[in-house]
């Protein structure tokens, strides 16, 4: 078999679609995560610690000269990125520990016989009389 062949058995298989969808998803809820974080997460921590703004927080390791920009550390980018992470790794953990205990659940859950099953029993207890 060759490896475009191959290539596209594993392109169309349902696995990659679901795939694609999930990284979508993703990307569109780092979106909302990075909004939950900055605008309302982060505000009102901000005005408890007296109207910091995180995202403003920064140390200038060169000042700017000429057209030169100068040159900082973010520290509080990297603080809001950070509660991002936290928030998302939090939501995920949520979202797995709601979808194992679905499963758990569904094994738990004795299955009903099939119409052929309840035939064949319906007959047993026939034969049996």
């Amino acid at each position: 078999m060759s490896m475009l062949s191959e290539f596209k058995d594993f392109a169309i298989k349902g696995n990659m679609i679901d795939m694609a969808v999930g990284i979508i998803i993703g990307a569109a809820f780092g979106t909302v995560i990075s909004s939950l974080v900055a605008d309302v997460i982060m505000p009102p921590i901000g005005l408890l610690m007296g109207g910091v703004d995180f995202s403003d927080i920064a140390f200038t390791l060169k000042e700017a000269s000429g057209d030169a920009k100068a040159v900082t550390l973010n520290i509080g980018k990297f603080i809001n990125n950070i509660i991002s992470f936290l928030v998302v790794a939090f939501a995920v953990f949520m979202l797995v520990k709601v979808v194992n205990a679905m499963k758990k659940e569904v094994e738990e859950a004795p299955a009903e016989p099939s119409t052929t099953e309840k035939l064949l029993a319906e007959i047993r207890d026939a034969v049996s009389k």
